[in-house]
């Protein structure tokens, strides 16, 4: 694909134009790529390529549970606003905390560009402390870069601040918070920064942005802790926690894209797809040359980076996407209760029940088991949590919660609503076995 590979000389000229208030794009000396080798940037003309359209230059990207932030086109540049605020979020059904965000969600809105684009983005500050914005993995001028104190005074309660640059490569970056970042970054100060080669050979026909991240919210508690370090217990994709995730529906022999980043306090997450091998095609340094990318189905994503990859979607069925971390895909874990695995609480139980109407012990089995007792009204929970793990399926319960959700693949849809549970063909479906097919196949049980 081609790159415009403004250099960062070219970049400091752009901010003079920003300056003296003339709109400017990037350009390109070649469609050689920045991991390629060595280029020679021309010079960069005002007005050169006019800002990208949707569905002209790119497809749209998904942002399951979010949204894109919308922009205006004034005098060539293309002028975004963000709201840096205090949200009432819903993690899932049953459990909701206040937290800081953008435009009134968590996390923010997705900002989405194409190479070669100016962007002016307003950011007004309606919290109760001061903040800033960085514009995690592209290449811009230095006082553009929005690390409060360093490369710009800090955004104050009230004050609108703007940002202007051109946008000189293309792919998965972010923007988040750079000031106070434990305490603003836990609270939900995070988002997606999408930028589109304007020139695509091949283009994805569903694209997902997906943003993992982590938190500390104990049951029964109304906020987010941002003094947790290592003992997080919502585990989350675009700020939802299954089964408070949207699946993520697909048409059968569709090309799929995921841009996957982490802005998680302390965690890596190898992420996974069921069904499915793909290629890994970019991080948020930029695109991996096609002679360079690898097969995986699973890949990890570090703390503070984007993997992007690409599959055809060509096995129909419901499949789950997910965090392989197993401590990941439960929700509220309880790491003080002690290892009950195994144990008879049968006596122990009655003798607490005499005590605690309504009491209920832990399964000392299956974990699994405590989301499905909650689920039937068998357990009761502290107010404003949610169970460990799951959710009702089409067959049982699933026992995953937290950084989970689902694909569903279909053949010949016509709609991206979700289309419910898939209904696989005659005998390709696991079932218990027969005792006449034990016999047969002489096994013994």
């Amino acid at each position: 694909m081609s790159r415009f590979n403004l250099s960062r000389r070219d970049a400091l000229t752009a901010a003079g134009f920003a300056a003296a208030g003339v709109g400017l794009s990037a350009a390109s000396a070649s469609a050689q790529s920045r991991t390629d080798g060595p280029h020679h940037a021309r010079t960069v003309e005002p007005g050169e390529y006019p800002p990208g359209v949707p569905g002209e230059h790119y497809t749209p990207v998904i942002t399951p549970n979010g949204s894109a932030l919308p922009y205006r086109v004034i005098g060539g540049v293309k002028v975004f606003h963000l709201v840096a605020e205090e949200v009432e979020h819903e993690f899932a059904p049953g459990l909701r905390a206040t937290c800081w965000g953008f435009n009134g969600q968590v996390h923010g809105p997705t900002i989405e560009a194409v190479e070669g684009d100016r962007v002016r983005i307003y950011v007004t500050n309606r919290l109760r402390a001061a903040t800033s914005i960085h514009w995690h993995g592209l290449i811009l001028p230095s006082g553009m870069d929005g690390v409060g104190g360093l490369s710009q005074p800090l955004i104050r309660p009230g004050e609108t601040f703007r940002y202007e640059f051109p946008l000189v490569q293309h792919g998965t970056h972010m923007y988040h918070s750079h000031h106070d970042e434990m305490t603003q970054m836990a609270l939900g100060m995070m988002g997606m920064f999408v930028i589109h080669p304007r020139r695509a050979p091949r283009r994805a026909d569903r694209d997902f942005a997906m943003m993992l991240s982590t938190w500390k919210i104990r049951p029964g508690a109304r906020r987010p802790d941002p003094n947790e370090m290592t003992d997080f217990n919502v585990l989350t994709i675009n700020g939802k926690a299954f089964p408070g995730t949207e699946p993520l529906v697909v048409g059968q022999n569709q090309r799929v894209r995921m841009r996957v980043a982490n802005l998680s306090a302390m965690d890596h997450h190898p992420f996974h797809v069921h069904g499915h091998t793909f290629q890994v095609v970019g991080t948020d340094g930029g695109e991996i040359p096609e002679s360079a990318r690898w097969p995986e189905a699973t890949i990890l994503v570090p703390v503070g980076s984007a993997r992007t990859i690409e599959f055809v979607a060509d096995n129909p069925g419901d499949w789950a996407v997910h965090c392989h971390m197993t401590h990941h895909v439960m929700n509220q874990m309880g790491h003080d209760l002690e290892n009950m695995v195994g144990v008879d609480q049968s006596g122990f139980s009655g003798l607490v029940g005499d005590l605690v109407p309504g009491y209920m012990a832990m399964d000392g089995n299956d974990m699994a088991a405590h989301g499905e007792h909650v689920e039937m009204g068998h357990m009761r929970i502290p107010e404003n949590a949610i169970p460990m793990v799951g959710a009702r399926g089409p067959f049982d319960h699933i026992g995953m919660g937290g950084m989970f959700t689902i694909m569903k693949v279909r053949p010949g849809i016509t709609s991206y609503e979700d289309p419910g549970w898939y209904r696989a063909p005659g005998g390709t479906t696991a079932r218990a076995a027969t005792s006449n097919e034990l016999d047969r196949d002489g096994i013994r049980t």
